[in-house]
C-alpha cells in the first residue's frame, strides 16, 4: 500500500500526492456500495499498477464539510465582501457554526476593502471573537497578514461567488494563476470560476483549497448542526452557557435565559442572535432517520 492525500476530485477520478509523485486513480466500488465518498484532504492508502492507482481505503478524518466537500482542515478561510457582491451575515454565520462544529478555526477574510470603507462586518466579527482580516487583491492590503495566518496549514478558501477568492489565492502564490471572473453589477454576483476543489501547495508547506463559490450549489445542502451543538458553535454565546435558569435552555424563549439578557446588554450582536434563531429552526427539521 502507498499512503498519500487526495488534492484534487473531478469526473469520478482522484489524483493523490504520494511521496513519489501525483497519481491518478479510481476508487474501489464498495465506497459507493458503503455510502462513503473520498474527499480532497483525505489521506489514503493506494495500490499501482501500470500507471495508474486504485484508492484502497481512506484513513480516519480528524474532520471534513460536506459543503465545501473537504476533509483534514486546519484552517477554514471565509471570505466576504461589503462590496458588490454584499455578504449577507447570516450566511456568514450559517458556515462558521458548521465550521465551529467540526472545531475548525475560522478566519474572515473581509476582501475588497479598496471598494467599500464599511466597518459593519469587521466590528460584528471581531466582538463575537473570530480572527478578521481585510484584504484587497487589488491594494495588497492584509494579504501579508492572511499569509501568516495560513501558513504550514490545510486551509479551504470559501465564500460566495464574487467575493474574490481566487484573486487573493493569486495575491497569495502568483504563479499558480487561478481564473478569476467578472462580478454582473445586474445580479450583483461572481461570474463562477472554480469548477471543483483542488489543494493548491504554497511555500511554507501550506495547502490552499480553492473551493466552487454559493452560487454553484445549493444553500440548503450544507451541513446542519444538530440544535443541541448550535450553541456551542457560537464563540460569542460561550462566556453566558451554563448560566441560564434552566440547564436545557434553547436560548430562544425561556425565561432566565443569559444569553438573551446579553444580547439586551449588547454583549452579543442582533444579527450573531438572529442567525442562532434560524439555524436552530432549521435544526428543528431534521427526523432522527436522516442521520442514520
Amino acid at each position: 500500500m502507498i499512503k498519500g492525500r487526495i488534492t484534487k476530485a473531478i469526473s469520478g477520478f482522484y489524483y493523490v500526492q504520494t511521496d513519489s509523485g501525483l497519481v491518478e486513480c479510481k476508487a474501489r466500488g464498495r465506497f459507493r456500495k458503503d455510502g462513503v465518498s473520498p474527499l480532497v484532504g483525505d489521506w489514503v492508502e493506494i495500490t499501482r499498477a501500470n500507471g495508474k492507482g486504485v484508492l484502497e481505503q481512506i484513513l480516519p478524518r480528524k474532520n471534513c464539510l460536506v459543503r465545501p466537500a473537504v476533509a483534514n482542515l486546519d484552517l477554514l478561510v471565509l471570505l466576504v465582501s461589503e462590496s458588490i457582491p454584499v455578504t449577507e451575515p447570516y450566511l456568514i454565520d450559517r458556515v462558521t457554526a458548521i465550521a465551529g462544529n467540526q472545531n475548525i478555526p475560522a478566519v474572515i477574510c473581509v476582501n475588497k476593502s479598496d471598494l467599500s470603507g464599511e466597518e459593519r462586518l469587521v466590528k460584528i466579527y471581531t466582538a463575537a471573537g473570530y480572527e478578521v482580516v481585510r484584504t484587497s487583491a487589488v491594494t495588497g492590503e492584509g494579504v501579508d497578514r492572511l499569509r501568516e495566518l495560513i501558513r504550514g496549514k490545510v486551509v479551504a478558501f470559501t465564500g460566495n461567488s464574487g467575493v474574490g477568492k481566487s484573486s487573493i489565492l493569486n495575491c497569495l502564490a502568483p504563479e499558480l494563476s487561478v481564473p478569476t471572473g467578472e462580478i454582473s453589477e445586474k445580479l450583483g454576483r461572481g461570474r463562477h470560476t472554480t469548477r471543483h476543489i483542488e489543494l493548491f501547495l504554497l511555500p511554507d508547506d501550506t495547502y490552499v483549497a480553492d473551493t466552487p463559490g454559493f452560487s454553484s450549489f445549493d444553500t440548503d445542502q450544507m451541513d446542519v448542526v444538530l440544535k443541541e451543538n448550535l450553541q456551542y458553535a457560537f464563540p460569542d454565546f460561550e462566556p453566558f452557557l451554563g448560566k441560564c435558569q434552566f440547564h436545557d435552555c434553547a436560548h430562544r424563549k425561556e425565561p432566565g435565559c443569559a444569553v438573551a439578557q446579553a444580547l439586551r446588554e449588547g454583549k452579543i450582536e442582533p444579527t450573531r442572535y438572529d442567525s442562532y434563531l434560524k439555524l436552530y429552526e432549521k435544526a428543528m427539521e431534521i427526523r432522527p432517520w436522516e442521520l442514520k
